[in-house]
């Protein structure tokens, strides 16, 4: 049986964590209500036991992970300002949600605008972002669009936007 390994931004880096989702299942009735360095440490402990944590940055991947727990309870949690635009395709992987990738990463390229796109395609993650069709797009956590693959044309007007936002 593979391990379950999930994908969550540790600083400007995107780590796989083993048994990440099994962790927050385990504390979500526990720890619901803790403050956040109760769940860091908790987390952090079994954590370590499957993944490698750098003791320099240990206390990095101990508020990674509050802010993933967080969002996984549906609770407030505060983001991490990133570098560049954020850019997120929610779909499954069909032909559209494929399209869709593949244009964006083309207009990036063209406008050589820095940019940390992700394609999810995860169900529950989808879920989420409280949309109701797919493709989606995400910019910068703003939900653009649901349903449809927009032309290059409104990619490039949107991408132009969140950009001069984003300065």
């Amino acid at each position: 049986m593979e391990p379950e390994v999930s994908q969550i931004k540790i600083g400007a880096t995107k780590v796989g964590i083993i048994g990440l989702k099994s962790a927050f299942q385990k504390f979500s009735e526990t720890h619901a209500e803790k403050p956040d360095n109760e769940v860091a440490d908790k987390l952090l402990a079994l954590l370590s036991g499957e993944n490698y944590i750098p003791d320099h940055v240990r206390e990095t991947y101990g508020k990674a992970f509050v802010r993933e727990f967080r969002k996984f309870l549906g609770q407030p949690f505060k983001e991490e300002k990133s570098q560049g635009l954020e850019i997120k395709v929610l779909g499954q992987g069909c032909a559209r949600c494929d399209k869709l990738e593949k244009d964006l990463m083309d207009v990036l390229s063209e406008m050589n605008v820095p940019a940390d796109l992700e394609h999810i395609r995860d169900i529950q993650e989808i879920a989420n972002y409280k949309v109701m069709g797919v493709p989606a797009l995400v910019i910068n956590g703003k939900v653009m669009c649901t349903g449809k693959a927009p032309s290059r044309k409104q990619l490039k007007k949107w991408l132009e936007n969140a950009a001069e936002k984003n300065i």
